[in-house]
């Protein structure tokens, strides 16, 4: 059984890759057209959408989204956990036309690094510091005044999923200056794809949209309350 797993694991690679490089012509077509956002982001959704495809289809790896009702009419600060690389690309599905706060070396990724930096998506160094802050807040104000959610992980890079939730201390000074209110939502994924995982398990990843925390609280208080209703949430899908 494990051994027909990674099987179909290599065989889902394999897919994603001639799916990734199927899109180099979409790309040229994007270019061609004056490289208009709307268009990018759409693209970027068909990409992320085949990509969910062939993992529930060939892995066996699905998922489900409870909690929806709990997502703000108006564009939010989105809040996650982040244990593996499958909730960077379903984002695009499940956050439309969503401005995700990532690490500026995705952009050297062939193709999907263009489609960050065309979408636009906020890319950042990290060693860069209150540079780095200073752009999240800058871009994320943009992209909330074009009715974009921002998202951000604030636990700064992927972590093991029976790792504690740990937010950085970056994330309160972006939650104050957005001025805007918080969606925390908490995803098991790393269960079923985990950092390094080659093989990918089959099951159902759980997507849980958790109540909002309105705009113009204490800074610390309101993150604090997001991470442990994320860590619950977690702690109940473990149970």
């Amino acid at each position: 059984m494990v051994n027909m797993q990674r099987m179909r694991s290599l065989v889902f690679t394999s897919l994603w890759t001639a799916w990734t490089a199927a899109f180099s012509l979409v790309l040229l077509v994007i270019w061609l057209a004056g490289t208009p956002e709307r268009w990018v982001r759409a693209a970027s959704r068909v990409w992320a959408n085949g990509v969910l495809f062939l993992l529930k289809w060939v892995v066996g790896l699905s998922y489900i989204e409870r909690g929806r009702e709990n997502i703000p009419a108006n564009a939010c600060l989105v809040v996650a956990n982040h244990q593996s690389t499958w909730e960077t690309i379903a984002s695009l599905v499940l956050f439309r036309d969503v401005a995700i706060i990532t690490k500026q070396e995705l952009l050297n990724v062939p193709i999907f690094g263009w489609f960050l930096r065309m979408s636009p998506m906020i890319t950042i160094d990290r060693e860069s510091g209150s540079k780095a802050i200073r752009k999240m807040i800058d871009e994320g104000t943009a992209a909330l005044a074009q009715g974009r959610p921002v998202l951000i992980f604030p636990e700064g890079t992927r972590s093991e999923a029976s790792a504690p939730v740990e937010f950085k201390r970056g994330v309160e000074l972006l939650y104050a200056k957005l001025d805007a209110p918080v969606l925390p939502v908490a995803i098991n994924a790393g269960t079923f794809w985990g950092i390094g995982q080659r093989t990918k398990s089959a099951g159902r990843i759980t997507v849980t949209y958790l109540p909002p925390i309105p705009a113009g609280m204490p800074a610390q208080a309101a993150m604090k309350q997001a991470e442990q209703a994320i860590q619950a949430a977690l702690d109940d899908l473990r149970a």
